[in-house]
């Protein structure tokens, strides 16, 4: 078990690893956060937390990054709220924030009225909003519509040859495995080896089924690395089912 003071600094470790992509230090905790403790305190519990497997120290030198099980509790905490952002939002998200996105969404579903059109303009929009491979399977018709290949190019996880090549492989592989991924209702996290999928250890999928104005039945995946922001991506993905759920679309 996780003390408060445990929870409070790992969550923050991960935010700021998500929001930067470097390894974090008690030093930098210490200058941007105030946890009411000393510095030398910081770095004893960053130890436990790295004890206990949350995160990990990649090099002798380098701060913390989370692990797998790390960046569970994590998600794990963001399913439980009710409004995933409804506290600490990222500078991208207060330059186009949440309500604005979905009036885009809202845009896309009352000028298209054609339902590949439609699936192919949503897809595209969702790839770019959430900065992952987004893949919209519409199951009735075997068929499957993907966007977003050129988003995660930016991401700095593909400079690195070997995670690019990993990630080539595994997408070859997913789409044969929607049905492995049992999203039955909901919204499904899936973090590196829980997808089940090989060569998926360095990647995050986001997975929720839906319908469309049609009735037709849908399954919205979302793939990128495990520093995805999560806190962005889900409150999307759940913004998105109320409004198909709700029928709130705008005439």
């Amino acid at each position: 078990m996780l003390t408060k003071r445990q929870k409070k600094i790992l969550n923050t470790i991960i935010k700021e690893y998500i929001e930067k992509g470097e390894p974090v230090s008690s030093q930098l905790l210490e200058k941007k956060h105030d946890f009411g403790i000393r510095p030398a305190m910081i770095r004893i519990e960053m130890q436990k937390l790295t004890d206990k497997g949350y995160i990990f120290q990649p090099h002798t030198s380098a701060g913390r990054v989370p692990t797998d099980k790390g960046y569970r509790f994590f998600v794990d905490n963001l399913l439980a709220q009710q409004n995933f952002l409804s506290e600490n939002l990222s500078g991208r998200e207060k330059e186009f924030p949440l309500n604005e996105r979905m009036k885009k969404i809202e845009e896309i579903f009352r000028e298209e009225e054609d339902v590949f059109r439609l699936a192919n303009r949503l897809t595209k929009f969702l790839a770019e909003e959430t900065s992952s491979l987004a893949i919209l399977n519409l199951p009735e018709r075997d068929l499957i519509f993907k966007e977003g290949w050129e988003e995660l190019l930016k991401e700095a996880e593909f400079f690195e040859q070997d995670f690019f090549a990993d990630f080539a492989r595994v997408i070859e592989q997913f789409e044969q495995s929607f049905k492995d991924l049992r999203v039955n209702s909901g919204i499904k996290v899936y973090i590196g080896k829980e997808t089940k999928v090989p060569k998926a250890k360095n990647l995050s999928v986001i997975s929720s089924k839906c319908k469309l104005p049609n009735k037709e039945k849908a399954t919205l995946t979302l793939v990128g690395p495990k520093r995805m922001d999560y806190n962005r991506n889900l409150g999307l993905v759940q913004s998105l089912n109320k409004f198909l759920e709700d029928g709130k679309r705008s005439k």
